[in-house]
């Protein structure tokens, strides 16, 4: 029914349209009688009529179906922005209009709808291209100053809950924004724990135990989100569309995923750049309580590990395997795998010293 009246409306608008055009052909034609004159002008009407027909669902069913098929793609997210965007240009447009419409000629005539369909095309585009800095702007003018109390919103990524670190920080109380757990997270999270291998499927519970750990702590909100940016693929493609879309900060330890998140603009929060940054600092002098796990490759040397997992190796200190021992820090090396403490037991290095205050 709906079809059949828009190829009626199609048939009666093409009609008119070649009505006037027909008269409007026979003022430069030689057609001279006027029975001849009327069957050219309902011949013509009569051929744009069934065009009208038979081009009516093109002309507006489809693209109907087309830009509702993109409306109901689009995240809430870009319609918003696009609402805005070109709600601006239509008012930079209606600001336009009366300078426009003195021009001489046709650009004063047709310059003012020009410029809104030109202004609201752009500004729609823009609007939806940068609606994260919206989102921004307007969570800044609704509640800047409550948001910034409350703290920035932090995506979760598989990795990062899995390291299990995390909840000890938030335990801490030093994250103060909400936690944001993406579905499709959630869903790799627990495809994990139902893994017929054994180590796949321990990481996968881990991470469900971490979750549950922090959801039970009260010094910050975890909160499982259901968007799904269109068009990504794979958990870390979506993550990073949804940080850019939310204005939200990326929590992980994956490396590739910090870079891609760099380049794209969004904060990434590394764990791993966290615990080096709050290890535990030691100067040569210092005494430390340190756990002997194991010998060491040269004979009588013991080595342990700092909380930070910072290695000690500790000089005759291989006795003392499985035992907990102050030492005396004689000197840090930096090397590419990390940081490394050299030490004496803290009694042996009070006598190497007094031996050799005394030679």
């Amino acid at each position: 029914m709906l079809l059949s009246l828009f190829r009626l409306a199609g048939a009666l608008v093409g009609f008119v349209f070649g009505f006037f055009l027909g008269a409007e052909l026979l003022q430069v034609t030689q057609v001279t009688p006027v029975s001849d004159q009327v069957r050219a002008v309902f011949l013509m009407g009569t051929l744009c009529a069934i065009l009208g027909w038979l081009g009516a669902p093109y002309a507006t069913i489809l693209p109907a179906r087309s830009v509702a098929r993109r409306i109901r793609e689009a995240s809430f997210g870009d319609l918003v922005g696009g609402s805005l965007g070109a709600a601006v240009g239509l008012l930079l447009a209606f600001l336009l209009a009366f300078p426009l419409s003195l021009l001489p000629g046709d650009v004063g005539r047709f310059g003012p709808v020009i410029a809104a369909a030109l202004l609201g095309l752009a500004g729609a585009a823009a609007g939806a291209l940068r609606r994260a800095d919206l989102a921004r702007l307007a969570r800044e003018l609704r509640g800047g100053r409550r948001d910034r109390e409350v703290g920035q919103r932090i995506l979760l990524d598989t990795s990062v809950i899995i390291d299990g670190r995390v909840a000890d920080v938030v335990k801490t109380g030093f994250i103060r924004g909400p936690l944001l757990l993406p579905r499709s997270v959630l869903a790799e999270l627990q495809l994990l724990s139902d893994s017929p291998d054994a180590t796949r499927r321990e990481r996968g519970r881990r991470g469900l135990e971490m979750l549950s750990r922090m959801q039970r702590e009260s010094t910050v909100r975890v909160e499982v989100i259901e968007a799904d940016p269109p068009g990504t693929v794979g958990a870390d493609e979506k993550l990073v569309a949804l940080a850019r879309s939310l204005g939200a900060a990326i929590m992980t330890n994956d490396y590739g995923l910090n870079r891609v998140a760099e380049l794209q603009g969004v904060t990434v929060l590394n764990m791993n750049d966290l615990g080096k940054a709050v290890r535990q600092v030691v100067l040569p002098g210092e005494e430390i309580a340190v756990r002997i796990v194991q010998e060491g490759k040269e004979p009588g040397q013991g080595v342990g590990y700092l909380e930070d997992g910072t290695m000690v190796v500790v000089e005759n200190g291989g006795r003392f395997v499985g035992g907990e021992l102050v030492v005396t820090v004689m000197r840090v090396l930096q090397t590419v795998g990390g940081r490394m403490i050299f030490a004496q037991p803290k009694g042996e290095a009070s006598e190497r010293r007094a031996r050799a205050a005394g030679h």
